[in-house]
């Protein structure tokens, strides 16, 4: 089925932030006629030849090169080195690229590479630009990564290889079959389905203490890219100032112990196990599960296990589409069971709020944090527990709509910053349940600080001080890399999502707010 990019509704007068983000999918775009600035890596230094290593899996190779050495200038392809992917990922010696078959849309800045949970955004974005023929082929390259690389990657380079991020695979798939109606194409994305469900659902992301799944990278040792460009301006590594942290504080979050050595001041393989696996849950780094998240491993985390239940849900539901009822109920049955497992376990009626579960001692975590809409996004939550968790919105709230936490720790997912994809979140568990005023107030203060910003810097960042309502971070990140990209994929695909959503009045405040 072909499909021609479908005009977008033209943006409002006085919105001129609405032709700057349809614009800029074309720059955030990589092809593979430009694979030459697609596998140039900001986050490392180049080899010595200037060649960047592209890898493609091994069957694959051969036909890859032919292919790329076609849509590719000569110039360009002497620019990269096609290595076939080895195996055993644990040999790879030189990090590079890995291989998509379609274009798809990088975040921006730094992050020159397609995402996971980014991608769910950036979709959204580009459907509603009408640019429906990329948001398919986004949805192609995660299934093209499920088959090959035996998952959705955090981002195609060869130091992702270990781990996923948030799931968002069947949102997106039928995002695109909404569009196209391309029956055979949906059938056709069934098995890439049950193998990235057993990713999650196996151990060891399947704590069999609960039935519930966590975040586990399946590597050992440092994250390679930490040790290339999460620097300071003094050359410390963002593990040299973890150390330093465990030398000057007293921890009592968890045991320290099992992440910092004090008799040798070195951490220990059980933090850079955590570390690794906070990366997978997308929130890297914050201290939800203790300082620098290291005790991760042990917790069930709630936006996981919504998500989950999210692809149960719409996997029961695409199985309905084609016309498989059994198979659709088994998927219901898993569905009405995880929402059963995080009623259960990660739900404080004292508190009204969802909390990450960690099953070795049995107990929530009481750390406030923006995922505990999730349940409501993806509709486990009661009329009643959706009333509190809405009731506690002034824990969250500020003038740039909502932080994070209701934590200063110094890590970039806590307070005082927000981001995009949990706005969209909360604002739709709070439509879900009725609360479209609290709904439309979120929106304009996020909408009209990033307006607001966009007019001042000419650009949309990927992260703000909510508090301030400034795109400039200032010193407020300690931890982790410090910057603030520019582009930026979800924060443009919200603002337009969040825009979309208000009526006249909202628009109109908005209009009040952002100038």
């Amino acid at each position: 089925m072909t499909m021609a990019t479908q005009s977008a509704p033209p943006a409002p007068p006085g919105v001129p932030i609405l032709d700057y983000i349809r614009r800029t999918w074309a720059v955030l775009t990589r092809t593979n006629e430009e694979l030459a600035s697609s596998a140039a890596d900001p986050k490392f230094h180049a080899p010595a030849d200037g060649r960047w290593p592209v890898y493609v899996a091994e069957a694959d190779v051969r036909r890859v090169e032919e292919e790329l050495r076609g849509a590719m200038k000569a110039a360009d392809f002497q620019k990269i080195r096609i290595r076939a992917l080895p195996r055993d990922f644990t040999r790879i010696q030189e990090q590079g690229l890995l291989y998509l078959p379609r274009p798809y849309v990088v975040p921006g800045g730094r992050f020159n590479e397609m995402y996971g949970w980014d991608s769910y955004f950036i979709q959204m974005g580009l459907l509603r630009d009408g640019e429906v023929a990329l948001a398919k082929d986004m949805a192609d390259n995660f299934l093209y990564e499920i088959r090959e690389y035996g998952k959705v990657l955090n981002a195609n380079r060869t130091y992702y290889l270990t781990r996923s991020q948030p799931p968002f695979l069947t949102e997106m798939l039928l995002a695109v079959y909404r569009r196209t109606h391309d029956v055979k194409w949906l059938a056709d994305s069934v098995s890439a389905i049950d193998k990235y469900y057993r990713y999650w659902t196996s151990e060891p992301h399947l704590t069999p203490e609960t039935g519930l799944a966590r975040y586990y990278d399946l590597g050992e040792g440092p994250a390679p890219e930490v040790l290339s460009s999460e620097v300071d301006s003094h050359g410390r590594t963002d593990y040299d100032l973890v150390k330093d942290y465990y030398r000057r504080h007293r921890v009592t979050d968890y045991d320290a112990s099992k992440f910092y050595d004090s008799a040798t001041g070195q951490l220990t393989a059980e933090f850079y196990k955590g570390d690794r696996s906070m990366r997978e849950s997308g929130f890297d780094p914050s201290n939800r599960f203790g300082p620098f998240s290291a005790d991760i491993v042990h917790y069930n985390p709630v936006c996981l296990n919504s998500l989950l239940y999210l692809m149960e849900s719409q996997t029961a539901e695409i199985m309905g589409i084609l016309g498989r009822e059994k198979s659709a109920a088994e998927w219901r049955k898993r569905a009405t069971e995880r929402a059963g497992k995080v009623n259960r376990l990660m739900w404080d009626g004292e508190r009204g709020l969802y909390f990450d579960y960690d099953f070795v001692h049995r107990r929530v975590r009481r750390y406030p944090f923006l995922t505990t809409f999730y349940p409501l996004w993806t509709g486990i939550a009661s009329p009643e527990q959706a009333a509190r968790v809405a009731g506690n919105l002034p824990l969250f709230e500020r003038p740039g709509g909502l932080e994070t936490s209701t934590h200063h720790s110094g890590d970039q997912w806590d307070a005082p910053f927000g981001w995009a994809p949990l706005q969209w979140i909360a604002v739709q568990g709070l439509r879900r349940y009725g609360y479209e005023a609290e709904a439309d107030r979120v929106s304009v203060r996020f909408l009209s600080m990033v307006l607001h910003e966009f007019s001042r810097t000419g650009t949309i960042e990927e992260k703000y001080d909510v508090s301030r309502r400034r795109a400039d971070l200032g010193r407020g990140i300690l931890f982790g890399y410090r910057s603030n990209e520019a582009g930026f994929g979800w924060t443009n695909a919200v603002f337009t999502a969040l825009y979309d959503g208000l009526k006249a009045a909202g628009r109109a405040e908005l209009k009040k707010q952002g100038g």
